[in-house]
């Protein structure tokens, strides 16, 4: 059996297939297909299982807390691409930096003049009630009025193949290392592709988050010092906190390689002590510093909000980000690009519901059977409820929780994810897909690597796409 003959038993689903028309294979994909349309089942095979060993052997891997059988796992990849095109990508990347631009000023405004409060677009209490409006940093200026560097945005196709926003990661992503050796694996799979298909590279993504790290100096020096702060090695995304290190050829550090003395962060190093300019922080706001947030962290620096507070320091993303991608704020981001920017959204928000709102609550759970109900500061596919596939015990408990803390919970209608072909079991069978494109901001402004991390349910029908919930990725083709 060869890829032509797969092709041709390829069932599409009752949504928005990304491959496969109606009645025929879509443009961005025929040129793949027609190249590999002569390999036979057993060579797709050799290369299913050469992907597995390159991520074996590269130690590509990600950590499951929840799971006893051993933390540690091999990252899920699909040797199939999935391929935008450059139409769609101009598209997708001019809402991405029409998101963050309003992003930033709600974050700057928010934690400075609370302009956006006094004129009534956002609610006070949805602030004030957001646990991760973090007042201890209200005030600071940062550099150049950037609040989020580094951003993830999860992007969802509907079923009219239109993209929406899902959600906004501006504290500290994760994905990217994923995103740049799923293009390595590609490369080993299928070289001659990338360039008879006009792929667009993403490899340069390191060099562009270098040298935003170092424009940020608050130092006029010529060498600056950046740093990656990780938890350390039981981290989810401790891979990707070396991969990056590795790649940019800057310091991965613990907080014990670090202490502040005269309000300025230093690195201890076996030639003595290196002043540090720019830190980005693979660690979230409260275990950043025992002396201003929580007392029993042994992850953070004391006293490095103080040297934030000072200028001394740059801090990659900003901390207090995490009042921007609170889910009930999200559904105020297209009034924040109105009120600030004075323009349209280009890319919409998934319509959403404010469970705190008894009107809305009620309409929820009346058609419960269509709504997902998320909890608004959990992340990874976890405090979820997908009303179509819940028993009535759990739904029970989740009315229970949303009347006992209305605030915690917000409800979107379920969209069918697009879909896309993947190689599993010995077939091409479509499984649904969300991307989470990667942009990075600097004085200079917001930057896109063409691509991002397209991330895959795997299990047969389902929408939760999260490697924590049984997910997997491929490689994201940009084509001209």
């Amino acid at each position: 059996m060869t890829a032509d003959e797969l092709l041709a038993q390829y069932i599409r689903p009752q949504t928005w297939d990304e491959m496969m028309a109606p009645d025929n294979v879509r443009d961005p994909y025929r040129a793949l297909f027609q190249s590999i349309g002569d390999l036979t089942l057993e060579a797709l095979q050799q290369k299913d299982l050469q992907a597995g060993e390159l991520f074996m052997s590269q130690g590509i891997t990600f950590t499951v807390y929840s799971d006893d059988a051993g933390i540690e796992r091999i990252f899920p990849f699909d040797i199939l691409p999935r391929i935008i095109t450059g139409t769609e990508w101009d598209h997708i990347e001019s809402g991405i930096k029409q998101r963050l631009k309003a992003l930033n000023l709600f974050l700057k405004d928010i934690y400075h003049d609370q302009q956006i409060i006094k004129d009534k677009i956002i609610p006070a209490w949805l602030i004030a009630s957001c646990p991760h409006f973090t007042r201890e940093v209200f005030g600071i200026d940062v550099p150049f009025d950037i609040y989020v560097h580094i951003s993830g945005i999860d992007l969802i196709r509907g079923e009219d193949g239109r993209f929406f926003v899902l959600e906004d990661n501006l504290r500290t992503p994760s994905g990217v290392s994923y995103m740049l050796e799923n293009r390595e694996v590609t490369k080993r799979l299928f070289s001659d592709q990338l360039t008879a298909n006009n792929v667009r590279m993403v490899n340069n993504y390191p060099l562009l988050l270098h040298s935003i790290l170092l424009s940020l100096s608050p130092r006029p020096v010529s060498n600056p010092t950046a740093v990656i702060l990780t938890p350390g090695i039981f981290n989810s995304a401790y891979y990707e906190h070396t991969f990056l290190a590795r790649q940019m050829g800057i310091p991965l550090v613990e907080g014990r390689d670090l202490l502040i003395s005269n309000h300025k962060v230093y690195m201890k190093t076996t030639h003595g002590l290196q002043q540090v300019d720019v830190i980005y922080r693979r660690i979230d706001d409260e275990f950043l510093d025992p002396l201003t947030f929580r007392p029993d962290s042994a992850l953070g620096i004391p006293g490095l909000i103080g040297a934030y507070r000072k200028g001394t320091v740059a801090i990659v993303n900003a901390v207090g980000n995490g009042v921007a991608d609170d889910k009930a704020v999200y559904a105020y981001v297209p009034e924040m690009i109105r009120y600030y920017l004075n323009e349209e959204p280009i890319l919409p928000n998934v319509p959403t519901y404010h469970l705190n709102d008894k009107a809305a609550s009620d309409y929820v759970f009346d058609n419960i059977d269509n709504m997902v109900i998320k909890r608004t500061n959990q992340s990874g596919g976890y405090g979820m409820l997908m009303g179509n596939t819940a028993s009535e015990k759990d739904i029970d408990c989740f009315r229970l929780a949303v009347e006992d803390n209305p605030r915690d919970f917000i409800a979107q209608p379920i969209i069918k994810l697009s879909t896309v072909p993947c190689f599993i079991d010995g077939r091409f069978q479509p499984r649904h897909v969300d991307l989470r494109p990667y942009a990075l901001c600097g004085p200079s402004g917001i930057q896109i690597v063409p691509g991002g991390l397209t991330r895959v349910a795997l299990r047969e029908g389902s929408l939760v796409v999260n490697s924590s919930q049984g997910g997997g990725s491929k490689d994201t083709w940009i084509i001209d």
